[in-house]
């Protein structure tokens, strides 16, 4: 009887209160219906991968950025790895350049961050916003700024990975 009573209850209070339906927008697009898989086959059992230094760096990768405007140029990206000390900055920022198949990436360290943003990319060149921690020197304390760099490159003959980077500091404006 009294789980009844607070059913009840709870109904009576939940039909006085009105809900208003937030403002529709044509542009919105429609929330993917939900979809519950079934298992149709038998699983699979895979083990962990031998260790290996290239995957132990691959895993902690957070964070890439495919530069999308280097003209004939392209395989350039930017890419974070996890891995410093968190509290100070720990985002090694780094930008490859794609040399072939059997040669792999180029990889320049832009520097260490607590994050980057690209801002805009252009052929031999990216802006960047980057987070950073700061410690300062006479209390110890550590404090956050916001800069801004420019990265740029030379490509070497034929589209060639560039020798090497220039990173200048930069203001928005």
């Amino acid at each position: 009887m009294r789980a009844s009573l607070i059913a009840i209850a709870a109904s009576l209070a939940l039909s006085a209160c009105s809900f208003a339906a937030a403002p529709s927008s044509e542009s919105e697009t429609p929330a993917p219906a939900a979809v519950t898989l079934t298992a149709s086959g038998e699983a699979t059992v895979l083990q962990a991968m031998p260790f290996e230094e290239n995957m132990e760096w691959a895993a902690s990768v957070t964070q890439v950025d495919f530069l999308e405007n280097q003209g004939e140029s392209g395989g350039v990206k930017l890419f974070g790895l996890a891995g410093g000390d968190p509290a100070m900055n720990g985002l090694y920022t780094q930008i490859a350049f794609y040399q072939s198949g059997g040669d792999g990436w180029l990889v320049f360290r832009i520097g260490d961050f607590l994050n980057y943003r690209v801002l805009s990319d252009a052929p031999g060149r990216v802006d960047l916003e980057i987070q950073e921690s700061t410690m300062n020197a006479e209390t110890s304390e550590i404090g956050s700024q916001t800069r801004h760099l420019i990265v740029t490159w030379t490509r070497g003959p034929d589209g060639a990975a560039p020798d090497a980077i220039e990173v200048t500091p930069a203001n928005a404006s």
